[in-house]
């Protein structure tokens, strides 16, 4: 019998399966980011399992999500997991590469674009076995400047292209948005502790946008005694934020 977990009390659930990967904070952490005030119509680049899908149409509950995801497995495990969480009239999954953006989707029809796209290049380190896994994690099946490319087309004028990626990486990402008429806007680094140096990066695009970045605070997913920071708990839902049966803040 299929199992489904749920994020937190009375709140998305999600199936976890071992040829997926298990949900992980990065797509939390940019659903929490992403900024879904009066918008409409949202589209995820390489939305995986569904998590961002799920996560965003939770967050606004009038935005239409679509997303695009190569992998006919993880497209499915996505539409499972829409199916679970009563979502399946406000989102769609196309499986599709990206890549072919200009045949998938109509230009400037998108209010915001939102991806957690792969991390590291083709051949630069460690290679997982599985080959749906090494996607995941390296640009095999899209580069930083595919995801970019599919973003402008996407994006209405004035549109908003929220990701997350490594610090490392940071440069790579700004001259990719840069080239494709995205101008960064807003940046926060993750760090699991304060005395870590960051681990995540998440960064805010706006397509035809003015130059001036916003650095905004750090966001610290632990205190010092190792239990989680109070914006982590608000995040997920835990401890002070935690929802009463009734769905309720205690």
């Amino acid at each position: 019998m299929d199992a489904f977990d749920e994020l937190w009390r009375g709140g998305p659930r999600f199936m976890q399966t071992e040829d997926s990967f298990k949900l992980s904070t990065d797509s939390v952490l940019l659903a929490d980011f992403a900024n879904m005030k009066r918008v409409r119509s949202c589209l995820d680049l390489g939305s995986g399992a569904g998590v961002l899908c799920v996560l965003l149409a939770s967050k606004n509950p009038d935005a239409l999500i679509t997303g695009i995801e190569i992998q006919p497995k993880c497209a499915e495990l996505s539409r499972r997991n829409l199916a679970e969480n009563k979502m399946n009239g406000r989102a769609d999954i196309i499986t599709a590469d990206l890549r072919e953006h200009r045949s998938l989707i109509k230009a400037e029809s998108f209010d915001i674009v939102v991806s957690n796209p792969p991390y590291f290049t083709e051949n630069s380190g460690y290679s997982a076995p599985a080959s749906h896994r090494a996607s995941a994690r390296e640009e095999k099946s899209c580069t930083l400047q595919d995801i970019c490319a599919a973003a402008k087309w996407a994006l209405r004028w004035g549109g908003i292209f929220s990701l997350v990626h490594r610090p490392e990486r940071l440069s790579e990402v700004f001259c990719a948005m840069a080239e494709a008429g995205i101008e960064p806007k807003r940046l926060r680094m993750v760090s699991h502790s304060a005395l870590k140096a960051p681990s995540l990066v998440l960064i805010e695009g706006k397509r035809g946008g003015r130059k001036g970045l916003k650095i905004e605070a750090p966001l610290i997913l632990t205190n010092a005694d190792g239990s989680d920071s109070d914006e982590v708990q608000r995040i997920y839902k835990r401890g002070a934020y935690a929802p009463d049966r009734k769905g309720t803040k205690l």
